[in-house]
């Protein structure tokens, strides 16, 4: 039964239409163009208001104004619509620093969890961590179990049966994720990085836990990139998954939560 808490506590230690154009002003028609209503130099006639940019309906042999215009208008090559800049493909690279960033963001969280551990059972309960190496599972009943890590070991306790068993930090799965500033390529193994509209899973290996090797999956939201969920398979291959809400990175946690009584 210890894969199940051990699984859990993994990733305890980290902590989330175009526009339209004015129309235009016409330009007088040059003098070739309009019509004399006379042959004395008398002054131009109201019929030769055309030339003010409003042509007389139906005047056959009169050049329309807009399409000498059209070609000459600069307002729709100078202000189209301007099409929104699209934001930069999140690839592998990106997406750890990204992961890294969510870590470093904030030394403290508070957060509720469900986990399904690897008999298909569900537990929920509240998770609280403080880092480095603080950090505290509190399942909610029916579950009798309780994890907490002080910093320099981690209890995993029994409520119902009154045992505890004690561990290093640094046999646990993501221990590493203790230390003050994480960085997830040098910490660990990334063996991969899938993105998709989901969710964004980086997979990881760490070959220095307790039995052996485990491997997990950090996954986080597409969008605020907070992490969602992590999945542990421990060196026994027993899966844990972890699923996070209600995510809060300002909030202390109370420093008695954190103390393992001998």
């Amino acid at each position: 039964m210890k894969h199940t808490p051990l699984a859990a506590l993994a990733l305890a230690f980290a902590l989330v239409a175009p526009a339209v154009a004015e129309e235009p002003k016409k330009e007088p028609a040059p003098a070739a163009e309009a019509k004399p209503a006379a042959t004395t130099p008398a002054p131009a006639p109201a019929d030769a208001k055309p030339a003010e940019g409003k042509p007389a309906k139906g005047k056959k042999g009169a050049k329309p104004a807009p399409a000498a215009a059209k070609n000459a208008d600069p307002v729709q090559l100078a202000n189209p619509a301007a099409p929104a800049e699209q934001p930069k493909p999140l690839n592998r690279e990106e997406a750890i620093k990204r992961a890294n960033a969510f870590f470093n963001a904030s030394p403290v969280m508070t957060a509720d969890f469900v986990q399904i551990g690897a008999d298909g059972k569900r537990s929920e309960g509240k998770l609280h961590v403080q880092r480095a190496g603080r950090v505290r599972f509190e399942y909610a009943q029916p579950a009798t179990m309780e994890v907490v890590a002080d910093g320099a070991q981690v209890a995993i306790r029994d409520r119902k049966l009154g045992t505890q068993d004690l561990y290093f930090i640094n046999q646990t799965p993501l221990k590493f994720l203790m230390k003050e500033k994480i960085d997830l390529e040098k910490d660990v193994t990334v063996q991969d990085v899938q993105i998709d509209d989901s969710g964004v899973t980086i997979f990881i290996e760490d070959k220095a836990t307790f039995g052996g090797t485990s491997h997990l999956k950090l996954i986080f939201d597409p969008k605020t990139f907070k992490l969602k969920q992590w999945q542990v398979k421990d060196p026994q291959g027993y899966e844990t998954l972890i699923t996070l809400f209600n995510i809060d990175q300002t909030k202390t946690p109370d420093a008695a939560l954190f103390k393992i009584t001998k």
